[in-house]
Parts: structure tokens; C-alpha cells; sequence
């Protein structure tokens, strides 16, 4: 597995806990406008409220430990999040200054401040990865006889807390280090003015995934070094009586976080939204409207940070960038506004009266600037480099299914009949002996097997699903329909009650999938297709969608348009033009089922870039045109523009013979033959 696909699963499972967030932070930002001077120790509402929020504010680390243990498991068990939580206060409480000071044998009062910055997301994170991964490899662990209740899942909380003893004393050493050589470099960078200003805010966002921004904020935000930036600030006419506020300068390592905060943010969770697939966007809308009332009024991001810092990765470094320029920016006009909390709304009211602030008004049209520039610059991304951005991505591999295949079957079925049709799919995967872990997305049984040559294609395909597809070895999903996760869970249930053995059908599992070679097929030909767009021919096994890929759809070829105009490639009739005009199935006169799919994922773009010109019914002669395409359009917005023709009743018949290479000209080169 890729870095980049291991850090999406980590966004992912970040999701339930980022979710808890905006609440969290509503609540403290409501608590200190009401009372924005005790912080609640002059308003009994507000201390209320303040101390609601930040339960959950201050123990984000917790909250990921657990998070991120529970969603990278491979069954979602909460002995995962268990062996997370326990995970996490093992480090916390092993590397506190007051345990630091014992294990080592120094006075508390020389305890590197680091240690009091231990509870932190960087830490979290850590923890719940490592929870997770110990979760999957040994919760099946089955002890000796005497050791038994400890086995499975209850092993995993207790080897978890030996492993974190291990990690707790690595920190130890590292931690103290690392978080030191932040202070250094902040302190190097804090002569340059306005320019330090941008490197540390930079550096302040694109630390947050680590948890030591604390170390570069203690420098130029209080008093490590002399900076002191915010209580100088709150400070107001008192320390520009006491010399130690300048005005213009005072306050200039906090004023560019308000366009950032309270603008940019929100344009950049505008663009993750519009991004999402149709069907996603209700669920998406939720978490970045939150996400973005937050930041806009309490200056509290995590929310939307978390969102897209793990998935993609890229967007959070151009984030960071974007940052970091709007503090130089305002450090250079001095466009001066401070906060106490944080850089939202209540704050920019709030210090507005404040001597300190300097055209503290100016900070609204930049950050007007700058939701423009997240959102475009968000949106320009995501689509250019296909970023998996909550809403974007189905699961952790695509699963998509094909083009858009009707696979819903049988959505009527009693308990009764799916308790048995999971028994059946259990047998027809090898029996419970083969299968390591059961999961499921919207159309897809995503299972962890033993073997996955022992699962029986013709069982399953006799059971209702559209076909298999094997990653590797150890991991294969079955497409199923829309009823997938009522299948998974009734699966779990039935293994619940004990084993089940293997199905005894015998056929080779590969047969499905098998796939001729041009000088293996036999039988004469009974039809020939020409191709349907003028383009590139691209080999199916190298379209980029495994329903394609593997031929689980059928057997054919792909082309890379070209030309705007897509012709029936066989004479027949028209039985099915999609809603969203991106495919059109055509049965030619002898039976021979020809697919035409423009492009992959296409289906997301509802409709968009595609102009029918045949309804379903009627008859087309080979070359009679059927669809407008606009290249420009589809070019900037598809996933891609590779284009599968194919035969989908191929099991009908002998296989194809390839007759076009490399270029075909649409409506004129034979592509393929298909033989009897």
C-alpha cells in the first residue's frame, strides 16, 4: 500500500472524531463572548459552556487515538478503540513531566517544557495507528487452554499497553528534541519582520497534523524569546505605557490568521463540497458547514483541517502556503487585529476597540480575497489531480461499479433469506476457515481471506452477484448491489453462531476472469465493430477502473477520444441510454451486446458534457451518430477520458479478435471481431 493511500485511511477514519469538533467549538466561542474577559470566571452561563467545549477541545488527542483505532480496524471493533483509548493514556501519563521527573530522577522544575505538551494529535494519531494495526494482526490470536479468556480481542488492549511503554520511552528521548529544535528555529526566524512573520505562520499550520505548531506559537506568541505577540496585545494601552507594544507591529503574528480563518477556510470547504460526487454532497454539506460556521466565528479549524490534511495531502501544504502569505501580507500593510481564543469573528469584534488594532477593518476584503483564492485554488486541485476529498471517494479503493450497472437485486428479502444467502456467500468464500475479516462499502462485500483463489466465482455469481474481483492474495470484493452492508452484517451474524464450511462445487474460481490470448480464440467471426470515436487505442487491462480492468464487465477495448462525436459502432437496436448520457448499451441483430461507455466515473457529472442523440428503442446502423460529447469540459472534469466499448454477454461467446492498433478513426477502422 501506497503512502499516500495509508495516510487516506487515516483521514478517513479521522472522520467521526473531526465530526465532534464544530460543536465543541460553538460552544467555547459562544462562552467567551459572553464573557471575553473572565473566560467564565465572571459569567456562570459562559463557564458553562467554555468548560463543555473544551472537554472535548483539549482532549483531541484522545478523541483520535480512538478514532483512528476503531476506523483502521479491520471489522470496526470497539476492542480497537479500547486498545486506542488505553493506548493513549499510557503515553500521556508515562510522559508527563511528573512521570518524566520519577523515571528519570530529576526535579520537576527541570522536566523539558515539552512533557506538558505530550497530550496532543500528533501523539493521538500515533497511538491510534498503532492500535489499529495491532488490532488487525493479532485480535484472531487464540492463546492455550489456560490462557483462553485472554484471546482474540481482549489480547490486543493488553499488548497494546506494553507496546506504548516501548513507544512512551522512544518520546522520552525524541520529543524534548524535536520540540527544541522548533523553539531554535523560531527564534532564528524572528529578526526578519513581516517576512518571519509568513515563515511562522506557515510553519504554524503545516505542524498542526504533528501537534508542535505549540512549540513555534510559544516563541512569537508569548514569552519564550521576547515576542509575547498576544498578551502585549490584550494588553492594549497598558503596554504601550510600559513600552512593550509598538503599534503597527504589536499584534502582527496573529492579524493574517482572520482572512485565513474566517474566510479562506470556509472557501476551501465551499470547493470540497462542490467537488463531491452528487451523491455524497448531503452528508459532505453537513460537516463543511459546520466546519465553516466554526472557523468563521471562533476561529477554530480542526474541523476542516482534518477534514483534508490526511486524504490530500497537497491541499493542505498549499493551505499552509496560503497562510503564510496572509500573515505577511497583513504584518506588511500593518493591518493589525489580535485575539485572545482564537482568529475568528468574536475575536476581530472584540479587539477592535483595542489601541493596538490598525486598520484591523482591512482584514475583511483581504479575507474576501482569500475565500476567492482557497475556493479556486481548492477546487483547481481537486479536480486537476483527482484528490480524494471527503465526498470524492466511495472507499478506500474506488469502489465504483463499472458504469453504473443496475446490481440492486432481490432488495425485497426477508431476514430469514439473507441470513441464508450470507451463509451460502461464507461457503461460496471458502468457509470461515478462509475468511479473516468482513467489511462492505454501498455496492461491495470488501473481504480479507486466507486465499483468495479459493473464493468460487460461480457460486457467488449464482448467489446474485455481479462478479469478483481479487486485489492480491488477501483481499477480494464481491459485488453485490445496494444491499452490501445488510449482507456483511448478516455474514458477521452467521459466523457469530459458528463455523461454516467450504461450498464443494469444485470449478476453477478464475474461470470467470479468464482471459484469452489473440492467438488462443477459436470459432469464426460473427461480428465486427467499428470504432465509435476517433482516438487512442488503450488495452481494457489498463483502464483505470477494475469492473473494466479485470473484465468483470466484459471483454473488449478502450479508446482515448479525440473527436466530439460518438457513432454506434454495430447495427442493432438501442436498449439502454443512461440518465446521465455518459453510456449507451446497443444489441446488435445476432444477440451481441455492445456497451459504449465515454469515459470513467463519468456518471458523476450528471449529465453534463453529453448530448444523446438516440433514444432507447430505436434501431441505429453502424456509423449512425448517438452522442455529442464536449471534449473541453469533459476533459477538465472526468476522471478520465479513457473509454471502454465492450461486449457485455461475452460468456456467450468465444472471446474477440483484435483488429485495430494504436490510432482508429471513428466510423471507419474495424476495432474487433467477436467470435462464435
Amino acid at each position: 500500500m501506497s503512502i499516500l493511500s495509508y495516510l487516506q485511511r487515516i483521514g478517513r477514519a479521522l472522520m467521526v472524531p473531526v465530526a465532534t469538533l464544530p460543536a465543541a467549538a460553538i460552544l467555547v466561542g459562544v462562552g467567551y463572548w459572553i464573557d471575553p474577559t473572565g473566560w467564565g470566571a465572571d459569567n456562570a452561563l459562559a463557564a458553562f459552556l467554555i468548560t463543555s467545549g473544551n472537554a472535548i477541545l483539549e482532549n483531541m488527542g484522545m478523541l483520535f487515538a480512538v478514532g483512528i483505532a476503531y476506523g483502521m480496524s479491520k471489522d470496526k471493533d470497539g476492542a480497537a478503540a479500547l486498545a486506542g483509548l488505553i493506548g493513549f493514556i499510557v503515553v500521556v501519563k508515562l510522559c508527563s513531566p511528573a512521570a518524566v521527573s520519577m523515571i528519570k530522577g530529576i526535579p520537576l522544575a527541570e522536566v523539558p517544557v515539552a512533557f506538558s505538551k505530550i497530550n496532543n494529535q500528533f501523539v493521538g494519531i500515533l497511538v491510534g495507528v498503532f492500535s489499529a494495526e495491532l488490532y488487525n494482526r493479532y485480535s484472531s490470536v487464540e492463546l492455550p487452554q489456560a490462557l483462553s479468556f485472554f484471546s482474540g480481542r481482549r489480547l490486543v488492549p493488553i499488548l497494546n499497553s506494553f507496546l506504548m511503554i516501548i513507544v512512551s520511552f522512544i518520546l522520552m528521548f525524541i520529543w524534548p528534541v524535536v520540540y527544541g529544535w522548533l523553539v531554535a528555529f523560531g527564534e532564528s526566524i524572528m529578526g526578519l519582520g513581516s517576512t518571519g512573520a509568513g515563515i511562522y505562520a506557515f510553519f504554524n499550520r503545516l505542524l498542526i497534523p504533528v501537534g508542535l505548531h505549540h512549540a513555534l506559537n510559544s516563541v512569537f506568541w508569548f514569552d519564550v524569546a521576547g515576542i509575547n505577540d498576544i498578551p502585549n496585545f490584550l494588553g492594549g494601552q497598558k503596554s504601550i505605557e510600559a513600552g512593550t507594544a509598538i503599534v503597527g507591529i504589536t499584534g502582527r503574528y496573529q492579524a493574517g490568521f482572520f482572512p485565513i480563518m474566517m474566510f479562506g477556510l470556509p472557501g476551501a470547504a465551499l470547493a470540497i463540497y462542490h467537488c463531491a460526487r452528487p451523491e455524497n454532497r448531503a452528508k459532505v454539506a453537513g460537516i463543511m458547514m459546520a466546519g465553516a460556521v466554526a472557523a468563521f466565528f471562533t476561529g477554530v479549524t480542526e474541523p476542516l483541517e482534518f477534514s483534508f490534511m490526511f486524504v490530500a495531502p497537497v491541499l493542505y501544504v498549499l493551505h499552509a502556503i496560503l497562510t503564510g502569505i496572509s500573515v505577511y501580507i497583513a504584518a506588511a500593510m500593518h493591518w493589525i487585529a489580535g485575539f485572545g481564543f482564537s482568529a475568528g469573528l468574536v475575536d476581530m469584534v472584540l479587539s477592535s476597540r483595542n489601541p493596538l488594532a490598525v486598520h484591523w477593518y482591512m482584514l475583511i476584503p483581504q479575507g474576501l480575497v482569500f475565500f476567492c483564492l482557497y475556493y479556486v485554488v481548492f477546487r483547481f486541485t481537486i479536480k486537476k489531480f483527482n484528490l480524494m476529498t471527503p465526498g470524492r471517494e466511495l472507499s478506500a479503493t474506488d469502489e465504483t461499479d463499472g458504469y453504473n450497472i443496475n446490481i440492486a437485486k432481490k432488495e425485497g428479502n426477508s431476514a430469514n433469506t439473507i441470513q441464508e444467502e450470507a451463509l451460502h456467500y461464507i461457503a461460496a468464500i471458502g468457509g470461515s476457515d478462509n475468511l479473516t475479516g468482513i467489511d462492505s462499502c454501498i455496492t461491495r462485500l470488501r473481504l480479507s481471506v486466507k486465499d483468495s483463489s479459493l473464493v468460487n466465482d460461480r457460486l457467488t455469481k449464482s448467489l446474485g452477484a455481479s462478479g469478483t474481483i481479487r486485489l492480491n492474495k488477501q483481499s477480494v470484493q464481491i459485488i453485490v448491489g445496494t444491499r452490501a452492508e445488510l449482507i456483511a452484517s448478516a455474514m458477521k451474524a452467521v459466523l457469530a453462531k459458528g463455523p461454516v464450511a467450504a461450498a464443494t462445487d469444485t470449478q476453477s474460481p478464475e474461470s470467470d476472469l479468464s482471459v484469452k490470448e489473440e492467438g488462443q480464440q477459436e470459432g469464426q467471426p460473427i461480428l465486427t465493430l467499428i470504432a465509435p470515436v476517433t482516438g487512442e487505442l488503450i488495452k481494457l487491462e489498463d483502464v483505470p477502473d477494475e469492473a473494466f480492468s479485470s473484465k468483470l464487465v466484459g471483454d473488449g477495448v478502450a479508446i482515448k477520444p479525440t473527436s466530439d462525436t460518438v457513432f454506434a459502432p454495430v447495427a442493432g437496436t438501442v436498449v439502454k441510454v443512461f440518465d446521465t448520457n455518459h453510456a449507451v448499451c446497443i444489441e446488435a441483430h445476432n444477440g451481441v451486446e455492445v456497451i459504449i461507455h465515454i469515459g470513467i466515473d463519468t456518471v458523476s457529472l450528471n449529465g453534463r458534457g453529453f448530448e444523446r442523440l438516440v433514444e432507447e428503442g430505436m434501431k441505429v446502423d453502424a456509423g449512425t451518430p448517438i452522442l455529442k460529447l464536449d471534449l473541453d469540459y469533459l476533459n477538465a472534469h472526468a476522471k478520465s477520458m479513457i473509454s471502454p466499448v465492450i461486449i457485455s454477454n461475452i460468456d456467450d461467446y468465444a472471446g474477440i479478435t483484435m483488429l485495430a492498433k494504436e490510432k482508429v478513426v471513428a466510423g471507419k477502422t474495424d476495432l474487433f471481431q467477436v467470435l462464435k
